[in-house]
């Protein structure tokens, strides 16, 4: 396994290959916490923890399910964006953005506990990436605005909350403008206020999401008006898009910037940059050039020294679902609730019940909330799924996928008593998205006793590519000029394998990487549904 922690005190970037979207990060005591944009996945706003800024893992989530009845039934690229994480006066605290409904913060005691239900902040459409700020006994957040939703963008907005946090108590009004060709900022957004000697910085992402770079602002007024500058871009490096992330000090004073990098199909992964300071001026990264302006660092120091023979952690993705339960890189296409799975009849095992949320005549991945779907945390990758589809009734369906923009599936469907084996691909937009039946046999016809079916999806290219190299890959330059595709091959029961010529090379969904999926669903709307009994997902890099 490929690991950012080198094991010899230094580390290499990314510190996550995998999609945490929009990172924040605080450091408590000598523990850091990050959080990022879960959209309408649940649970949301998944928690990290990390002893040392490199050696990652996922912990808990702060948001059970979206407050909101309508992400019952998916809502691509809508729900959670952007969240902010802080502790203030013994309490967490996330602030979030709904692009459609307005902003929303979440608090508790114990990060790693259950979390409190969401509270309303304040209603409306186009606000986002909202980040608080407590100053001299009052409450504030700086925050972006979404044009798809209110018509402008690359404007910094302000607002007054009760001293609690809980609820806005002024107008809101703008504090920074990058349209003004004074101090240009093109697509500004996802601020990050601190404060530093006197002067209010704020941090913000600016050019857009593949090409662009960090600007921080300055000013002695919380209000404004602000300076800018820009404190790290691609420059010489592989790194495109070095922005949106979150500033963070160690125990000792050091400091160091979280911020993504989109990397197209795998989403955006993190890298750690360090931050010194010059004329009262934050410098990100290394700054080659002198002129403030740092470009990505690719092997440095870890910024905490570890007691000796610590371990060094990384991601988990495979899962045996052990005493019935899901592990937590898994997350539900939608709000989920507790009839869409149970135990199987044995010590392990997940049984996903065959639902049709959606009702519809053909149910399909993209409208069903009850798929369960994880991270693509390895640059290249085989996984090997196993389930029973024993508990199937004539027009259920049970299998795997990963999806995407579009999506690749095989699953096994019980019809008139017989077993298919399909593979499907879905086509068209979100709001009409439907599925092509691309292949099918009969699983007699190749197994003789079909309960158990293993399906091994592989995810690589045709010639021998090392995954390491994908890791500091520009998402600009693909290898060989292609993505890697996705195989997938029917397990038999001697260990032979039955190709299932599936050639399928996923994209990234606006901001959302390709995942792997799990599910069963049905056309039939039942009350006592059928169902499918997932053994375990095996995930190796390759």
């Amino acid at each position: 396994m490929r690991l950012s922690d080198l094991g010899n005190g230094r580390f290499r970037n990314p510190v996550l290959f995998a999609d945490y979207s929009d990172p924040d990060v605080i450091r408590v005591g000598n523990t850091f916490y990050m959080t990022a944009s879960s959209f309408n996945y649940t649970p949301g706003l998944p928690i990290l923890t990390s002893k040392d800024l490199v050696n990652w893992e996922l912990v808990n989530y702060a948001l059970d399910n979206i407050k909101e009845e309508r992400y019952d039934i998916p809502r691509h690229s809508e729900g959670v964006w952007a969240p902010a994480i802080r502790f203030h006066d013994d309490m967490f605290y996330i602030y979030y953005g709904m692009p459609d409904e307005g902003y929303y913060v979440v608090r508790t005691k114990d990060p790693l506990g259950k979390w409190d239900e969401p509270v309303c902040v304040l209603e409306g459409k186009g606000l986002i990436d909202p980040c608080p700020f407590w100053d001299d006994g009052k409450a504030y957040i700086v925050h972006g605005y979404a044009k798809s939703r209110i018509g402008f963008k690359s404007i910094l907005g302000i607002f007054e909350m009760s001293p609690d946090g809980l609820k806005a108590i002024s107008e809101d009004h703008f504090i920074f403008d990058g349209n003004d060709p004074k101090h240009p900022a093109v697509t500004i957004e996802g601020p990050k206020i601190y404060k530093r000697d006197g002067y209010y910085y704020i941090w913000a992402p600016a050019g857009g999401v593949r090409p662009g770079y960090q600007v921080v602002l300055r000013s002695c007024d919380i209000h404004g008006p602000y300076e800018i500058r820009t404190v790290l871009d691609q420059g010489g490096s592989v790194i495109n898009g070095p922005h949106q992330g979150g500033l963070v000090d160690t125990e000792d004073g050091k400091e160091y910037f979280l911020h993504f990098q989109d990397r197209g199909l795998y989403g955006r992964i993190c890298h750690l940059q360090p931050v010194s300071w010059k004329d009262e001026w934050p410098v990100v990264g290394d700054d080659k050039t002198g002129t403030g302006c740092g470009e990505p660092v690719y092997e440095m120091d870890i910024p905490v020294k570890r007691d000796a023979g610590y371990e060094r952690t990384y991601l988990s993705s495979s899962d045996d679902f052990e005493g019935g339960k899901y592990g937590l890189m898994w997350q539900w296409l939608g709000n989920h609730n507790s009839s869409f799975y149970g135990k199987t009849d044995k010590e392990n095992g997940l049984r996903l019940y065959a639902l049709n949320l959606s009702k519809e005549k053909e149910p399909v991945i993209w409208k069903s909330a009850n798929v369960l779907t994880q991270k693509i945390i390895y640059p290249l990758f085989d996984c090997d799924i196993s389930f029973s589809i024993s508990g199937l009734k004539d027009g259920d369906r049970a299998g795997v996928c990963m999806t995407g923009g579009q999506y690749i599936t095989a699953y096994v469907e019980r019809t008139n008593g017989d077993l298919e084996l399909k593979i499907a691909k879905s086509f068209g937009g979100d709001s009409d998205k439907k599925e092509e039946v691309l292949s099918s046999f009969a699983l007699k016809d190749v197994l003789q006793d079909p309960e158990d079916i293993s399906i091994r999806m592989r995810f690589g290219y045709d010639e021998e590519v090392s995954g390491v190299d994908l890791y500091y890959q520009d998402v600009n330059v693909p290898y060989g000029g292609k993505n890697p595709h996705l195989s997938m091959e029917l397990v038999l029961p001697d260990g032979s394998l039955k190709d299932l010529s599936v050639n399928f090379e996923p994209l990234d969904h606006t901001w959302v990487g390709a995942k792997i999926g799990i599910f069963a669903l049905s056309k039939n709307v039942a009350k006592d549904p059928g169902f499918a009994d997932f053994h375990y997902v095996t995930v190796n890099e390759l």
